[in-house]
């Protein structure tokens, strides 16, 4: 019997693989049924930064309606803004009451691109029960005089105010596009990170011709996508102070064995769970511990990190070295 015991941002997960943020981590129902095939914890889908700022402008106008025409009525018709509720109480409720439903461990997400206000939610999500929090930063640098320092020093800001509000462990999910990942990746550790989600996978826009309009187009993850994440995976394990999770790509029982190998803590997974449901976790775990077993691995610790870059019998595989051989080996 494989032990899938695992430690990931310092909690105790009862298996390496997890629910990534989706419609499948939305639902009570979807919690619980992960939480019974397996999963070590669930990330539930982004409380966003524009939707905080949405609902609180659309008050705070709605207030200041008639202000200043009617002398009985020189400060507005309704009490101050402070008197409502403009906050995320629906998503800390959210929380809540996934922690009541499931003993699963409860991760939820904030998704964010500037500086601001907008991090304190991270305190009410922490007491509202959150077993850990993830900083989603979704930010596409379109700006040309923005410089790549300043947008890694935004980086590292907003883990540090984040870090400022809570105390329970800090999981920040970035995206591929550093010049340099692993010095990036030891920057947000010393900023407060306590664990790193490799990649933000950034949904990419499309263009109708119909309509002659851009348009969001949501394309599901394959396992060719997972590629990359292997090789940062692999590079960065056993060099950097925190927790891996792996992600993007991951489909098959394969799939996850292979970022195990790498060096990941946890491998998460979403566009295989919006394919297959819930259930799916199973026949990972399943697979996985076939694999273990038949090789005779006794835990998910035993083989972590067997084949990252600093224990991989060819180091370089990870670099430049491998990249003419990679063009031969097509027939």
């Amino acid at each position: 019997m494989i032990d899938t015991t695992t430690k990931y941002l310092g909690l105790e997960l009862p298996s390496p693989v997890i629910a990534t943020a989706s419609p499948v981590t939305s639902r009570i129902e979807g919690l619980q049924a992960l939480a019974e095939a397996g999963a070590g914890a669930a990330v539930l889908p982004s409380l966003f930064e524009e939707q905080i700022e949405h609902d609180t402008m659309a008050v705070h106008y709605g207030l200041e309606l008639g202000s200043g025409i009617f002398a009985e009525a020189a400060e507005g018709y309704f009490p101050e803004m402070d008197d409502y509720n403009t906050g995320p109480d629906d998503y800390v409720r959210s929380v809540t009451e996934a922690k009541r439903s499931t003993n699963m461990a409860i991760i939820p997400s904030i998704n964010g691109y500037s500086r601001g206000g907008w991090v304190r939610y991270a305190h009410q999500l922490e007491d509202a029960g959150a077993d850990a929090i993830e900083l989603n930063i979704y930010f596409v640098a379109a700006d040309p005089t923005t410089t790549a320092r300043e947008l890694e020093d935004r980086y590292v800001r907003l883990v540090e105010e984040v870090r400022m509000e809570i105390t329970v462990p800090l999981a920040v999910k970035i995206g591929p596009a550093f010049s340099s990942v692993p010095e990036m990746a030891r920057r947000l550790f010393s900023a407060g990170a306590n664990g790193l989600v490799l990649f933000n996978r950034f949904y990419q826009p499309d263009i109708d011709l119909d309509s002659m309009r851009v348009e969001p187009n949501l394309v599901l993850s394959d396992s060719a996508e997972m590629r990359q994440v292997l090789r940062w995976t692999a590079i960065l394990h056993g060099r950097v102070e925190g927790s891996l999770c792996a992600t993007t790509g991951v489909h098959t029982a394969d799939d996850a064995v292979k970022l195990l190998l790498a060096g990941a803590d946890v491998i998460g997974m979403a566009s295989a769970l919006l394919k297959h449901g819930p259930g799916h976790v199973r026949t990972v775990l399943d697979g996985m511990n076939a694999w273990l077993e038949e090789r005779e691995y006794v835990s998910v610790d035993q083989a972590r990190g067997s084949l990252s870059q600093q224990n991989s019998p060819e180091p370089a595989a990870y670099e430049r070295a491998n990249y003419i051989k990679t063009l031969a080996s097509w027939s």
